[in-house]
């Protein structure tokens, strides 16, 4: 684990510096995502979203609510490496409109810091920093911790055909370093069947710049996500196949699943199956080659769902199992009700 958590340092440390330059995983917190159903299908999401966490993933979603909710998340990511946190409210206006705020935070507290704790093997006031040695007197602590503040609306043009925006605020700190940057994401949701939904989302849709208190600033290039979805009855209840894919123009190559030189594409899929309006179960397929389950409650105004992750990797090597949580309350009374002509 510590090995783990010096890699993240070092990657960490050196991207402080320089100038601008177009940061390959510089909106990476961005796109872990929100709500333990999107989690648990497998990010395969944009599609689908008809409530408050449409706010991250399609804003365009929004404009389905015909009532207000509040949505709150807990993730321990790897384990308890990683702290995961998200809230957001949202509340339709008139008879096609809606509004969101959006709030996550991802963070790892406590880390040691030992840039002053190198032992002086000379004697000279030189610092040998290929020794082991360290003088724990001098070792403090930092935080680590990424945050960002969705600002959403959403417009129902017609009745199959809704669209939305984003404006995104980030900030970032790694010990006495912090950045500040902000954002844009549009997204449109079509209904062209009853049974049929087609998605797609924009994000950091005229580049985002994340600037750095060193001088240094990040380009966060934009990410095109479609998404598609089939709604069909069997077994008493409702089956969803849903897929995704995000493309991005950043030269991942090898890093992702396909790629067309500096283009790269990354599928997810996910199934759901809801049983009336009682309870659904959950898989899906992401990005980063997770196979993730979970199960939602639903209860009067409260919507509970959870979802499981773990890493495709050999026993000795695998990062701890990522557990989610999320918790949706609709304020589900006629005077919070839209307006409907």
């Amino acid at each position: 684990m510590k090995r783990y958590i010096f890699i993240i340092l070092i990657l960490s440390f050196s991207s402080i510096y320089s100038q601008t330059v177009i940061g390959k995983y510089a909106g990476e917190f961005l796109t872990i995502g929100v709500g333990g159903r999107a989690s648990a299908l497998g990010s395969a999401n944009i599609a689908i979203v008809n409530d408050v966490t449409a706010g991250y993933w399609n804003p365009a979603g929004l404009a389905k609510l015909n009532y207000p909710q509040i949505s709150l998340m807990h993730e321990e990511h790897f384990g308890n490496l990683v702290n995961y946190n998200y809230g957001a409210v949202a509340i339709p206006y008139e008879k096609d409109l809606s509004f969101g705020v959006s709030v996550i935070r991802l963070s790892v507290d406590g880390i040691p810091d030992t840039r002053n704790a190198l032992y002086d093997a000379n004697g000279d006031g030189v610092l040998d920093i290929h020794t082991d040695r360290l003088d724990y007197s001098k070792i403090t602590e930092f935080n680590n911790s990424d945050w960002a503040a969705y600002f959403s609306f959403a417009k129902r043009q017609t009745e199959n055909f809704y669209w939305g925006a984003n404006i995104k605020l980030i900030a970032r700190d790694i010990a006495e370093f912090s950045a500040f940057g902000i954002g844009f994401d549009a997204g449109v949701y079509y209904n062209p069947l009853e049974n049929i939904h087609l998605a797609a989302v924009l994000h950091d849709a005229t580049t985002t710049l994340v600037a750095w208190s060193t001088g240094r600033n990040e380009l966060i290039t934009p990410t095109l996500k479609l998404g598609a979805a089939y709604e069909l009855e069997a077994f008493a209840g409702r089956i969803l196949p849903i897929v995704d894919f995000d493309i991005r123009f950043e030269n991942r190559k090898t890093a992702s699943i396909f790629n067309i030189g500096a283009i790269s594409i990354d599928p997810h899929f996910g199934l759901e199956y809801k049983f009336k309006n009682l309870f659904a179960i959950r898989g899906g397929y992401n990005e980063v080659k997770q196979i993730t389950v979970g199960a939602g409650i639903f209860l009067p105004k409260l919507q509970i769902d959870y979802s499981f992750a773990r890493f495709n990797q050999n026993e000795s090597e695998r990062l701890p199992d990522t557990h989610r949580i999320s918790l949706i309350l609709t304020l589900e009374e006629p005077r919070f009700l839209r307006k409907i002509d």
